[in-house]
C-alpha cells in the first residue's frame, strides 16, 4: 500500500518539476534573444532532431524562434514561425502561477482544466490539423533536394 505522504511528496515534486519546465521553455528563448543581433535565427540550421533526420518539420519546429520574436515584439514574425509559440509563452505563465500558488497554499486549482482528457484530444486534433496544413506548405514551398539540405544527409 502507498502511504499518502508519499503521494503527497510526489506530487509537490511533479509541481516544482512543472515549475521548471515552464521556467526554462521561457528562459531558453530569452537567451537566444538576446544573442540574436545579425538575425543569425532565420539562417542557423535547426536542432530538431526529426528535422535533421528528414529534412521536414515536426510539429512543435519553430516554437522556439516564434517566442524569440514574441520577446523582440514582432508578433507577425511570432505567429509565423509557429501558430502556437504565443499560447505557449501565455500557457507557461499561467502553469508557474498556478502551481506556485498550488504549493503555497497547498490547494489544487484547475485540475479538472488541466487534466481534461477531452481538452488534451481537442488541442491534439488542433496541432494534428495544423501540422499537417504546415506540411503541405512546406512541401509545395521546397525542392527535394532543398529538403534534403535541411537535413544532415546533404
Amino acid at each position: 500500500m502507498i502511504s499518502t505522504s508519499y503521494i503527497s511528496n510526489r506530487k509537490v515534486q511533479l509541481k516544482i518539476f512543472g515549475i521548471i519546465g515552464a521556467l526554462l521553455t521561457l528562459i531558453i528563448p530569452f537567451f537566444l534573444m538576446l544573442h540574436n543581433h545579425d538575425n543569425h535565427l532565420e539562417t542557423d540550421q535547426s536542432l530538431c532532431p526529426f528535422k535533421m533526420l528528414t529534412g521536414f518539420p515536426c510539429p512543435g519546429c519553430g516554437i522556439t524562434k516564434s517566442l524569440v520574436y514574441l520577446y523582440e515584439g514582432d508578433l507577425q514574425k511570432s505567429l509565423s514561425y509557429h501558430l502556437f509559440g504565443p499560447f505557449a509563452f501565455v500557457f507557461c505563465i499561467v502553469v508557474i502561477i498556478v502551481l506556485t500558488l498550488e504549493l503555497r497554499n497547498q490547494k489544487e486549482y484547475f485540475n479538472s482544466v488541466f487534466y481534461s482528457k477531452k481538452i488534451a484530444y481537442f488541442l491534439g486534433a488542433i496541432l494534428v490539423l495544423y501540422h499537417l496544413g504546415r506540411l503541405v506548405y512546406f512541401v509545395r514551398e521546397n525542392t527535394f533536394d532543398e529538403i534534403l539540405r535541411q537535413s544532415i544527409w546533404m
